[in-house]
């Protein structure tokens, strides 16, 4: 698992690719359509990963140039961005997303080394971070848009990333517990601490299942628990 953010930009490149080429095949009332978020269609996931290809350009503009960095210009403009383009025509989302992702990449290309490693506040991380950002987005965006793609078409090194990032800063609430990956040779434990009993639980399982059930787009019906006890709850993410 590289942390090259140049590296990582080739899985940026491949994975928008592959989601405008399922979007191009896709008929025109899909925009309505509800999709795997709460209250959102097609439509808006598509206009947020636009929105939010354009917000991290701006944090790597900002990296290279030392301009303040800030991913949106107001505290609502996220939300004015997604809810004044999510009734759009499919066709013109197609297209402003393609130009948003090219916006994004054309800002990587222009970063030199030393940028990668400039402190940016709004995702409390370094620049480098930024492609890992953008790729998470596209990923697990792909699967909320509820068009055919699924945490099982995730790659097995994407999957393994993502279960590592929630295990090492999980939600404040999270529930205890001890995660058992098949094929990691080593558990990951996750939570707070525990008082009395026997220990957290021990889930099982695929990475890819682990990874979507933690992140909220799985129900864990695949994994297993130590003992045959309850599945726990996990907490909100993101």
């Amino acid at each position: 698992m590289t942390m090259d953010p140049l590296v990582l930009m080739t899985d940026v490149e491949e994975s928008t690719e592959a989601l405008l080429r399922d979007a191009e095949g896709w008929a025109a009332g899909v925009i309505a359509e509800p999709c795997g978020l709460p209250g959102w269609t097609v439509g808006h996931v598509l206009t947020h990963l636009a929105r939010n290809a354009d917000a991290l350009t701006n944090l790597l503009v900002a990296a290279r140039t030392g301009e303040p960095a800030a991913m949106y210009p107001t505290p609502d403009a996220r939300q004015e961005g997604i809810d004044a383009g999510c009734r759009r025509p499919l066709a013109e989302q197609i297209e402003d997303l393609r130009a948003a992702h090219e916006r994004f990449a054309d800002a990587a290309a222009a970063m030199p080394a030393p940028a990668w490693a400039v402190a940016l506040p709004p995702i409390r991380q370094s620049a480098a971070g930024v492609p890992w950002a953008r790729l998470r987005e596209v990923e697990v965006h792909r699967v909320d848009l509820a068009q055919g793609y699924t945490p099982a078409d995730w790659s097995d090194a994407f999957a393994l990333r993502l279960l590592r990032e929630i295990v090492t800063a999980p939600p404040a609430d999270a529930p205890p517990m001890v995660l058992r990956p098949l094929g990691l040779e080593h558990p990951l434990t996750i939570g707070g601490p525990v008082t009395g009993g026997d220990g957290p639980p021990v889930v099982g399982g695929p990475t890819k299942s682990l990874a979507a059930w933690l992140a909220g787009r799985a129900d864990g019906a695949d994994l297993t628990v130590s003992g045959d006890g309850e599945l726990p709850k996990p907490a909100r993410w993101k």
